[in-house]
């Protein structure tokens, strides 16, 4: 019997994390910059149906090879959808979703502790209806590879009545990922060519 104690969960995470970042850089990178702005531009009906109007929707602001989401953002706005981003007031403070008026323009949107962009600090804390969050991979079951950082799991611990719905790259898929008790399961992971509805 091999005598080496199991390989502890976040090493594994660490390690799939920088596999997973580095293919999806190399698919990003390969798709025409014409495809990507075309790809992931609203969501799909399935999706649109469980942001009904009025709905306060979380979102995040996109960086680097990360899925684009502002193409929802904007879809959003224009059918009567309400949006938010997360915001912070320093790096060792919690997650908050604040007011994101205008999609269209980055005016209203300052550098966040973080280095991204998020709302101006002086905006209320929202509670969203509904999140669309971030991944480095997934599992068809929902299961949510983060950065590392925590924060979303933090807020959906917090916030356990609020749906999330994953946004990704194909490539992001994995077979298995390292599950802990406080990691949430999607309820859905949307890519360029499929839904995956995500069961705990």
């Amino acid at each position: 019997m091999d005598p080496s104690p199991p390989f502890p969960a976040n090493e594994a995470k660490a390690r799939l994390r920088r596999a997973f970042r580095t293919a999806r850089r190399e698919h990003v990178s390969a798709l025409p910059q014409g495809m990507r702005a075309l790809m992931l531009n609203r969501p799909p009906s399935p999706i649109a149906q469980m942001m009904p109007e009025g709905a306060l929707v979380g979102l995040y602001y996109p960086v680097g090879d990360e899925a684009p989401s502002l193409g929802w953002a904007r879809w959003l706005v224009e059918n009567d959808r309400r949006i938010a981003l997360p915001a912070f007031e320093s790096r060792e403070s919690p997650m908050e979703f604040r007011a994101w008026n205008d999609p269209f323009v980055d005016d209203e949107l300052a550098i966040s502790p973080w280095g991204g962009l998020q709302p101006d600090r002086t905006g209320e804390a929202l509670i969203p209806d509904l999140v669309v969050v971030p991944l480095i991979a997934f599992t068809e079951r929902g299961e949510r590879l983060g950065q590392g950082g925590g924060h979303y799991d933090r807020w959906l611990q917090a916030n356990p009545q609020v749906r999330a719905i994953g946004l990704a790259w194909d490539c992001q898929i994995a077979d298995a990922l390292p599950i802990e008790d406080h990691d949430r399961h999607l309820d859905a992971v949307v890519t360029p060519t499929r839904i995956y509805q995500g069961s705990e």
